[in-house]
């Protein structure tokens, strides 16, 4: 209980700060016209929120959104963007969201699976297709996707305009992890998912819920043996200098949601709204460039900076043997989210089918 209360303290101070810091006032611009005169147009100061540090995917791609969309509204746009860290970790800032403290946040389904159940089939393993082109056209046509879970999100007050990918989630480890009997009474940490804690026991793991920035200290003193993340993540953190192997299993994606307050987003004028639409549209190429970029490039750097680490590749029968073993996982997930849950599951699991199939 302790808990709870000083959580919604913390919210209720973040909120209070937000606003003191005027995010999301709009005005009238002074700026001239081409005969001199003031325009008159409306201007606007929002805010995002991402979840990872400076220099990450997340980062890399907030930076490019605010370039393009204050690009496309000739400066009557500013957006502040604010780190993990710098207003609540990534729970809170999709509470801000949620609330109103936030106009735009990115939200991922490892940080909200208790508010959003449905979104945690995308913690199931081996789900999505080996080839990121594949995956880049399910994300843009998938009407199990843009659809049916975007309106269980907006049941929450969370509007997605968009799904992406950070890259496919790999292993490390103080021991080999390459085959599920290796996994028995791992101490695996995970993100608190209910979903990623289950994939994890159909392996015989001990999965535990760890905050992202305790997870170095977490490793390097034992608490937890392994974790996965995007290679970038594992890059930027520096995790293989407390571990041993890192495994490219390529599990599952990292997915991500480009998220805004539906009231905030619905209020706005619709030209604004058009431009909003118009540059996340125009980020999906963008953010699989990027996360292709910064992970091949944060994968040479592990290399160099840590050449002790054994880095291991699934082979063709290994991954199978990990399907295999991951399908106890599916039938948790359709006992955790019910009917609507398992209906936007097989629908997902026919278009990638379909998608891999052309």
């Amino acid at each position: 209980m302790k808990k709870v209360i000083l959580s919604a303290i913390s919210l209720v101070l973040v909120m209070a700060l937000l606003v003191g810091c005027g995010g999301g006032k709009q005005g009238t611009s002074t700026s001239p016209d081409k005969n001199g005169e003031a325009t008159g147009e409306e201007t606007y100061n929002w805010r995002f929120a991402h979840e990872e540090n400076n220099g990450s995917i997340q980062d890399v791609y907030v930076k490019e959104f605010k370039r393009v969309l204050e690009e496309k509204s000739n400066g009557r746009i500013n957006i502040d963007i604010y780190p993990v860290g710098q207003i609540g970790d990534a729970t809170q800032q999709c509470e801000l969201l949620q609330n109103g403290g936030l106009e735009f946040a990115m939200i991922s389904p490892g940080n909200t699976g208790t508010i959003v159940p449905e979104n945690q089939l995308f913690s199931l393993h081996f789900l999505f297709s080996e080839d990121m082109d594949k995956n880049k056209e399910i994300f843009k046509t998938s009407k199990a996707l843009n659809e049916l879970l975007t309106a269980k999100y907006l049941e929450k007050n969370i509007k997605v305009l968009s799904y992406w990918t950070e890259g496919t989630m790999e292993w490390t480890s103080n021991k080999p992890v390459n085959t599920p009997d290796k996994w028995k009474g791992l101490k695996m940490r995970t993100m608190p998912s209910p979903m990623i804690v289950a994939s994890y026991e159909a392996y015989g793991a001990n999965p535990t819920p760890v905050p992202y920035m305790e997870v170095y200290s977490g490793l390097q003193l034992g608490m937890i043996e392994g974790q996965e993340n995007p290679i970038s993540a594992i890059e930027e953190m520096k995790f293989c200098e407390v571990q041993d192997y890192l495994t490219l299993g390529g599990s599952s994606l990292y997915v991500t949601t480009t998220s805004v307050n539906p009231d905030f987003f619905n209020g706005l004028p619709e030209d604004i709204q058009q431009m909003i639409l118009d540059t996340v549209e125009e980020l999906r190429d963008f953010s699989f460039e990027a996360q292709a970029e910064l992970n091949g490039g944060a994968l040479e750097k592990i290399k160099e900076a840590t050449p002790d680490v054994e880095i291991v590749e699934l082979t063709e029968e290994e991954r199978a043997a990990f399907k295999e073993a991951s399908r106890p996982a599916y039938e948790k997930y359709v006992e955790m989210v019910g009917a609507d849950g398992e209906e936007i599951l097989n629908l997902l699991m026919k278009e990638v089918e379909e998608i891999e199939n052309k």
